[in-house]
């Protein structure tokens, strides 16, 4: 007589889930994710104004910020593109204009300056219940492709916050794998790699230009630093992870974005340019030749 712990995994297989990862066969938004060849991460002030069909039409993936954009302008470049679109939501901060601030409020920890906003305690409870809850079933409601995590890599400097976000990153995976949608992350090569059966793919920002924020100036990484983000890309893409890289230049610097979307495309990625605030969205998308 076979096992019930046999049994169960045989009914697992035949619903094609698993115990963390969910379904197990590639679904159309999988493989159209595969085949992406453009990509835009249009989340700064202006990504949802004027006529965003025109806008987006080229763009096989595109990110937009989860809250602001309406079912409306998704349907719209979706229709336009036959692309994926995808909803940006910080999960490892807690930003004060967002809608649920006040409910995330008691689970602030320390302030980030840089940015205005403060790291999230998400080894509570509370916390990945508003999330899991409330905000990502209403980002995906809107007819999002999925979601696009950020500040996951919080916890690289908070160490203690590893439990929490390992299982917010878990829930968050099966929310949008019973919907037959993806889940993307951003950064955190350390840490999220062992939460990569979570994810369809994964950003890196800074692979070859960055901005220092105590300089308010833009930098050239060097030779050294983009040789190991492009292993890390690497590392990624065998993992069987979709990979975009997405650099800040200043205006009027196209020799530099031409060097950061060779980078990014000599290791295999989907290349992004823009500036830090990415309020600078290309009328054609960079790609790889």
């Amino acid at each position: 007589m076979k096992s019930l712990a046999f049994c169960v995994l045989v009914a697992l297989l035949v619903l094609g889930v698993s115990s963390e990862t969910g379904p197990a066969a590639k679904s159309s938004r999988e493989t159209r994710l595969t085949a992406a060849r453009s990509f835009a991460f249009a989340i700064g002030d202006g990504a949802l104004e004027g006529n965003l069909s025109r806008r987006y039409r080229r763009f096989d993936l595109v990110v937009l910020d989860g809250e602001s954009a309406t079912a409306g302008k998704v349907a719209a470049i979706k229709r336009a593109s036959g692309g994926l679109v995808l909803a940006y939501l910080d999960v490892g901060t807690i930003e004060s204009y967002r809608g649920w601030y006040n409910a995330a409020k008691p689970y602030r920890l320390d302030y980030w300056g840089d940015w205005g906003e403060w790291y999230a305690n998400v080894n509570a409870a509370g916390f990945r219940s508003l999330m899991l809850g409330r905000v990502a079933p209403a980002m995906l409601a809107k007819g999002f492709d999925g979601l696009f995590l950020d500040n996951t890599d919080m916890t690289e400097t908070h160490a203690a916050q590893k439990p929490g976000m390992r299982a917010l990153v878990n829930g968050l995976s099966r929310l949008v794998r019973s919907r037959g949608k993806l889940l993307m992350a951003q950064n955190g090569a350390g840490v999220n790699w062992p939460l990569r059966r979570f994810y369809d793919g994964i950003n890196f920002e800074d692979v070859s230009f960055s901005y220092d924020f105590d300089r308010h100036a833009y930098f050239r990484r060097g030779a050294g630093a983009v040789a190991r983000a492009q292993r890390i890309i690497r590392r990624y893409l065998g993992a069987g992870l979709k990979v975009t890289v997405t650099d800040y230049v200043a205006a009027r610097k196209p020799s530099q974005a031409r060097i950061a979307v060779r980078n990014a495309c000599s290791a295999g990625a989907l290349p992004y340019v823009s500036d830090i605030y990415l309020r600078r969205i290309p009328a054609r998308p960079f790609l790889c030749s």
